[in-house]
């Protein structure tokens, strides 16, 4: 986003990120990801930091985070984003984050191994085809 007092409608969001309408009105109704501003309409319009937060979660989704972890993922990273936080607040968060990559390192090797594992499926099938 070139702009960043840009403002999108959901369908444009659901465009940039790849995330049906219906999965980004479900993160705000949980809270996840409420649109920074609403139109005159009522329409939900979305920032460059809405954006990011939806492209978090979705990077988080398949690797097995709960919503409620997703959250407090997200939590973290504002804290230690946030320059007036203190320092026992982002000693936390640090925490928190860590032990998220550890748990997404983990999941992508998983992850990794399943995909070989479909490859070796498909490559075996192949002999198969007509």
């Amino acid at each position: 986003m070139s702009n960043g007092d840009e403002h999108l409608q959901i369908g444009e969001a659901a465009a940039r990120t790849e995330l049906s309408i219906k999965t980004i009105r479900h993160y705000d109704e949980v809270g996840l990801v409420v649109p920074s501003a609403r139109s005159t309409g009522g329409f939900r319009l979305y920032t460059a930091s809405d954006i990011e937060r939806l492209l978090a979660i979705r990077r988080m989704k398949p690797l097995g985070f709960s919503l409620d972890e997703m959250r407090q993922l997200l939590a973290a990273l504002d804290i230690l984003n946030n320059v007036s936080a203190t320092k026992a607040q982002r000693a936390q968060a640090l925490t928190y984050v860590t032990e998220c990559h550890t748990r997404a390192q983990d999941a992508c090797e998983k992850l990794t191994r399943q995909l070989a594992y479909a490859h070796e499926l498909t490559d075996h099938l192949a002999r198969y085809r007509g």
